[in-house]
């Protein structure tokens, strides 16, 4: 077995990064390693992969997508943060949002889809980061196997410990396929919602409602 299968075959939980990221070498390695186990699938599923002018590649083309897209966030860096100053020492609250959020389900490899919203209230001495570093973060936890309780919580800890901001709230609002496409199979207005309070938005009612109430306007308006 080459080193690069032998690394990639440590397991690990599924919406927790690999200790070091994928070389290019690691991820083709990878990519045919789960073609060649999608096709073992197809053969028990019955579906001709070589033949069907419609499942001829479909076996390589879902491990790339898997590896490449919906679970990059396993096996790529972190999004740079470009911080600047806060000069004029602004310590009111920032609300960003709706930031489109797409992951996969990890009870049932379905699509979660929705909005996340995140509030920051900048340390007066502190830094801010760049706007479209938000959109980032959210791609990058949401690109892996996930449960939205975990999610949440996982956007909220790398920005409080990058940035250290007075308070900060994330806030998901989410369709989850594996309810709606399986099982009771119900309607696609229905919503998964979870937050995660850190700092002053934790410990301030006023905050956390000054929060939700701009969360619901950036809703509507969006």
């Amino acid at each position: 077995m080459s080193v690069a299968l032998h690394r990639l075959r440590q397991p690990q939980r599924a919406n927790e990064a690999l200790d070091t990221p994928l070389t290019a070498a690691e991820q083709a390695a990878m990519v045919g390693a789960a073609a060649a186990k999608l096709e073992e699938l197809f053969d028990i599923l019955r579906v001709d992969h070589r033949n069907d002018h419609n499942t001829r590649d479909t076996p390589r083309r879902v491990a790339r997508m898997y590896i490449e897209e919906l679970m990059a966030g396993r096996f790529a860096e972190p999004p740079s943060i470009t911080e600047f100053d806060n000069v004029q020492r602004f310590n009111e609250l920032i609300v960003i949002g709706p930031i489109t959020l797409r992951s996969t389900c990890a009870h049932h490899l379905m699509p979660i889809y929705g909005e996340a919203y995140i509030g920051v209230l900048p340390a007066a001495d502190g830094k801010i980061i760049g706007l479209s570093k938000y959109d980032r973060i959210v791609e990058h936890f949401g690109a892996r196997l996930q449960i939205q309780e975990e999610l949440v919580q996982q956007i909220g800890d790398f920005i409080w410990q990058r940035t250290a901001p007075q308070g900060l709230a994330v806030r998901i609002s989410a369709v989850h396929m594996c309810r709606t496409q399986r099982g009771v199979r119900g309607s696609h207005q229905g919503r998964m919602v979870t937050s995660a309070y850190f700092g002053t938005m934790a410990e301030d009612p006023e905050r956390k409602q000054e929060f939700l109430t701009e969360c619901l306007a950036l809703g509507k308006s969006g």
